[in-house]
């Protein structure tokens, strides 16, 4: 049952579902059950990295349009400049 519902959020990509998962971790005593869990936790670890790498890349991405927003905005004078 654990081991479906690991491979449905690992497929769904929900990233919440599996750190669910992972916080109840049932004890596993088959073998095959063991390799299976061993591999999908892995890829479960690989999915996380790879949202987390496109996340970065969002940020940074978001935060280079920002500064070029700032630098293409006319500057402004503050209204307590009385030199004008």
């Amino acid at each position: 049952m654990w081991l479906n519902q690991l491979k449905i959020a690992i497929i769904e990509e929900n990233i919440e579902r599996l750190d669910e998962l992972m916080d109840t971790l049932p004890k596993l005593e088959e073998k095959d059950e063991i390799n299976q869990a061993l591999h999908l936790i892995k890829e479960a670890t690989s999915l996380v990295q790879n949202q987390k790498e496109k996340t970065a890349v969002s940020l940074n991405q978001m935060k280079k349009n920002i500064d070029f927003l700032n630098a293409t905005q006319a500057p402004r004078q503050n209204n307590l400049d009385i030199q004008s």
